[in-house]
């Protein structure tokens, strides 16, 4: 008798994540200052614990504040840090095209406007009230492009932070894309760089923590990848001020990089040991990468540095 013939029956396998790539995105406004490095180092660590790329963006978006110097400086600094990145440094000011592209496809979804309100006429609110949203301006003089959001709520999975949710209509508002002296928007930079690099994991301070439903909008209308974040806290000072280039925060200096990376650790929770205070560079990055524990700064916002 015959035996009859099995098929297998095919298995389907869920497709496997991308490797983990990861970036640290400064503004060239001036020096990195202990907060900066603090995020800096958070990324390296996490991207190379997960042996991951990390890559170094200049978001070189805003001339009249940058500092000509501040780029070669800030890469520099990462250098004498032993935070070497794997893959050229890209600049922001070089990828207009890229955003103009962004800014014609979110057009052919109506989701653009021309709005003539200046600051003056807008006072502090944080929230647009959507005054030039319905005028279908045809502008003869300079406007802002801003981006039409839905009544939707938006929420994500931090890995630190836990569960976001924000109303972005309620919350934030229409918001600029292209501001009217022609200069795009981070927004809408970070999220076209980020899709383009390939970024899958974004390991940045708490202070964009809030930034990031409106770039989970703009991934979706661009039909690109969302990656995933973590929202590392703040250095705080005594005052409990967060340490930044506009409160004239003291920049690092490349003298005793072994001692800042040790100080940054501390301030991750890391608990470096005793013993690495007479190590080198390259061995306080061995050990750190060895036990990186993000987990310690779940739900924390501020690290303070006294």
């Amino acid at each position: 008798m015959a035996v009859p013939e099995h098929t297998p029956t095919p298995v389907s396998l869920p497709p496997s994540p991308p490797p983990y790539r990861g970036r640290f995105a400064p503004s060239p406004t001036g020096p990195l200052h202990l907060g900066s490095v603090v995020t800096a180092l958070a990324s390296f660590l996490d991207a190379r614990a997960h042996q991951g790329t990390w890559l170094v963006r200049i978001e070189d978006l805003d001339p009249p504040r940058e500092d000509p110097a501040a780029a070669s400086t800030i890469l520099h600094t990462l250098e004498r840090l032993g935070l070497h990145w794997d893959e050229t440094v890209t600049y922001q000011s070089t990828r207009n095209a890229a955003y103009e592209e962004a800014l014609n496809t979110l057009q052919t979804q109506h989701l653009l406007y021309h709005c003539r309100c200046s600051r003056s006429e807008l006072g502090s609110s944080a929230i647009y009230p959507g005054t030039c949203r319905h005028l279908a301006l045809n502008p003869t003089e300079p406007t802002a492009l801003r981006c039409r959001v839905p009544a939707s709520i938006f929420s994500f999975s931090d890995r630190l932070q836990g569960l976001q949710v924000q109303q972005l209509d309620a919350d934030v508002g229409d918001f600029v894309l292209l501001r009217k002296e022609g200069l795009f928007s981070y927004q809408l930079a970070v999220v076209v760089d980020d899709g383009w690099q390939g970024i899958t994991d974004i390991v940045r301070g708490i202070d964009l923590l809030d930034s990031t439903p409106r770039q989970l909008f703009l991934q979706h209308g661009l039909q690109l990848p969302c990656p995933r974040y973590a929202h590392v806290p703040v250095v705080v000072d005594e005052q409990g001020q967060k340490l930044s280039k506009q409160q004239k925060a003291t920049p690092i200096t490349s003298a005793d990089p072994a001692t800042t990376l040790i100080t940054a650790l501390h301030l991750l929770h890391q608990q470096p040991s005793p013993e690495l205070a007479k190590a080198t560079v390259s061995e306080i990055l061995a050990w750190a990468i060895a036990v990186w524990q993000p987990i310690r700064l779940t739900g924390l916002h501020t690290l303070t540095l006294w």
